[in-house]
């Protein structure tokens, strides 16, 4: 009978034994309370209680933790935007028994904290400033968390601006924009070189001219040395100057009408073919000259005499 009684006893006590041993993991507090009163905190590895006594209230967690905020508000030019604030926290080992008792819910006391600051300093800036100064609003949250949650035993590592996300419309508005701008610079960049290519082409057409009217001086400078010597020739068999003037503009008229002849696909042209045609031209030429040489003398004449009137 003693051995059936030995047996429970020493399975309750084996119990109890282990009720006297817990493990605390690494990275981790444990709060003890006594009798529900705080008794006190236990580190990482085996540790000992009294049973019915002593128990464990909570544990803690002592790895850096983040905690994800989203928080819709507006900006300065009314475009409402909703940001996603990521704060790093870690509990302070020195201060386990605030972070435990001080706060129900850390988490929603953290989250209060990042809508207060957003909304109070997004409404100062302009949509474009907020993506420009997203570091300056995680360091003011950052300076706002780290003074409030202190006192409680978080220290708060890290704040950043993880996401900024405007509304459908308004980021639509700024592709519109942006490809706009790029349109408009594109245009420049067209128009810029269209510019080029007319300054070119008026240089080369410039250039071009020059020659052509060079090329137009220099043949006609051989044409009159050509016909200057010719003359020289026939002066030199006895026939006059006149008589060569005549023969040379015959033989050009003829070789002009064979020049025409030769081209298969040039419109029509009614020219005299007759020998005395080419004399006739030799003629009016000729009276045409003396008629302007004339004219140039009489006016002349008149200027010195209003120049001699008028001294």
């Amino acid at each position: 009978m003693g051995n059936f009684l030995f047996i429970p006893i020493a399975f309750v006590a084996l119990i109890i034994l282990f009720k006297f041993f817990f493990i605390v993991k690494q990275q981790t507090a444990v709060a003890v309370e006594r009798f529900g009163k705080f008794h006190s905190i236990r580190s990482s590895g085996l540790q000992m209680k009294i049973p019915l006594v002593d128990r464990i209230a909570g544990r803690l967690s002592l790895k850096i933790q983040q905690l994800d905020v989203i928080v819709e508000t507006k900006t300065l030019d009314d475009v409402f935007v909703k940001l996603k604030v990521s704060v790093q926290y870690v509990v302070i080992r020195e201060k386990v028994y605030e972070a435990f008792y001080q706060l129900e819910y850390p988490h929603d006391q953290i989250t209060s904290y990042v809508f207060d600051v957003v909304r109070a300093e997004v409404p100062k800036m302009k949509l474009d400033d907020v993506f420009v100064k997203k570091d300056d609003i995680a360091i003011a949250v950052k300076s706002e968390l780290q003074d409030a949650m202190l006192d409680y035993g978080f220290d708060i590592i890290k704040t950043l601006v993880t996401d900024i996300d405007p509304d459908a419309q308004v980021k639509a508005a700024m592709n519109r924009i942006n490809a706009s701008e790029r349109e408009k610079i594109a245009a420049q960049f067209e128009g810029d070189a269209q510019r080029i290519l007319i300054v070119e082409k008026a240089k080369a057409e410039a250039e071009s001219k020059r020659l052509q009217g060079q090329g137009i001086a220099d043949q006609r400078r051989e044409i009159a040395r050509g016909l200057e010597e010719s003359v020289e020739v026939l002066n030199k068999v006895g026939i006059n100057s006149q008589e060569a003037s005549a023969l040379i503009v015959v033989t050009q008229h003829y070789d002009t009408l064979q020049a025409i002849g030769e081209e298969t696909d040039t419109n029509l042209i009614l020219l005299p073919n007759s020998p005395q045609a080419g004399s006739d031209m030799l003629n009016n030429m000729v009276a045409s000259f003396t008629a302007s040489n004339q004219i140039g003398e009489a006016m002349k004449r008149k200027q010195n005499q209003k120049d001699s009137e008028n001294s």
